[in-house]
């Protein structure tokens, strides 16, 4: 069983609350319709947004100027919070609860209102796949794992719903200038004289010629993906990548109607480290093809960074956090692919039965072999 990690997560309360003008009652959206819906008396209502994704891409922000505090007053805004005892995840709640739960760890949280100052969403990715596409996926995903318990399977399938949240991301663009130094091996074979089993034998032996090599390599990094929240181990959502980023639409708030949307926990500079590092990987493995042969040696790569530019963007994920004898086993859903990860079950029992008969059938081949 995996422990679960310490989480700090943030989650905002933005004003995602749409009342139906029939009932009163919140609509939320509709993924497969792309409405507005009221699931108290069946009214529906267009999404409020200005036509469907505009031809032009989403505004980038100055990565610079976000540094130095100096990002548009409106691009900045004030969202209210709730601590979970359990998991230290601060949760969105609705002002006219009193108590909900802790969707990552299933722990009851009574509302307690703090203050969080964050940078707005710039884009959101849509939910495509309702609440029982993605139960469906997860059920089908835990069937297929080998030694998990039968009644977390049954208790997945009967339980509670699933929750929607839209998890917070980085997206970073940046124009990169690599000066490099390195080698170039040249792979040429020479003949030697070796003996074997007595006898005198010649063979071919590989060796490497190196040349010095220098050069210059320049890409443009669009759209680098870096998660901003905690609240996840990172091996779940890494896992499930990629995602359709071509679909991002500008963030409207009627997309988060029925959903909850967490806040980043991981600041802009931290992402960016990590962006950074996903640009190094690429920038070598571009030296290494410019400086070609059969073999590279980088010695040094100086990197030129201009026009770095960030967008705080929002993807859709289900997600379901089930006590079942005592433990939590989350599983996670990407709300776009059905993609499923999760905690690794395991049945102490079923492993013990699957002991059992491989010894029976290893002394069963063994009577056999004895008898030949």
């Amino acid at each position: 069983m995996t422990d679960l990690p310490d989480q700090t997560t943030t989650a905002t309360q933005a004003d995602h609350r749409f009342p139906c003008d029939n009932c009163g009652a919140d609509f939320r959206f509709d993924p497969r319709a792309g409405l507005l819906v009221c699931d108290h008396c069946g009214n529906t209502a267009p999404m409020d947004t200005d036509a469907p994704r505009a031809v032009a891409p989403i505004a980038e922000l100055d990565y610079r100027a976000a540094l130095t505090a100096d990002l548009p007053s409106a691009e900045i805004e004030e969202t209210r919070v709730s601590t979970c005892p359990n998991c230290a995840a601060q949760v969105e709640f609705d002002a006219t609860l009193h108590a909900t739960e802790c969707p990552f760890c299933a722990t009851p949280v009574v509302t307690d209102t703090g203050a969080h100052r964050h940078i707005k969403p710039r884009g959101v990715l849509p939910f495509a796949l309702t609440e029982g596409e993605a139960r469906d996926a997860m059920t089908n995903w835990l069937g297929s794992l080998w030694f998990a318990p039968n009644g977390l399977q049954d208790y997945a399938r009967k339980g509670r719903a699933m929750q929607g949240i839209y998890v917070p991301y980085w997206t970073f663009d940046a124009d990169t200038h690599s000066s490099y130094s390195g080698e170039r091996g040249t792979v040429y074979y020479e003949t030697k004289t070796v003996m074997r089993d007595g006898k005198r034998q010649q063979v071919q032996v590989a060796k490497v010629r190196w040349r010095p090599a220098r050069g210059k390599v320049a890409r443009f990094f669009d759209d680098v993906l870096v998660l901003a929240s905690k609240s996840l181990p990172k091996r779940f959502t890494d896992a499930l990548e990629p995602w359709d980023l071509s679909e991002m639409e500008p963030y409207a708030p009627e997309f988060l109607a029925g959903f909850r949307a967490e806040g980043y926990a991981v600041e802009l500079e931290e992402g960016f480290e990590e962006a950074r590092a996903k640009m190094d990987r690429v920038i070598a493995r571009d030296v290494k093809f410019d400086i070609g042969g059969d073999r590279q040696r980088i010695h040094s790569i100086d990197t030129t960074l201009g026009a770095i530019t960030f967008k705080h963007v929002l993807l859709p994920v289900w997600l379901a956090a089930y006590k079942y004898r005592g433990e939590t086993y989350r599983f996670v859903v990407n709300g776009r692919t059905g993609r499923v990860q999760g905690e690794r079950p395991w049945s102490t029992i079923k492993i013990a039965i699957a002991v059992i008969l491989g010894l029976i059938v290893a002394a069963g081949i063994g009577l056999v072999a004895a008898a030949q």
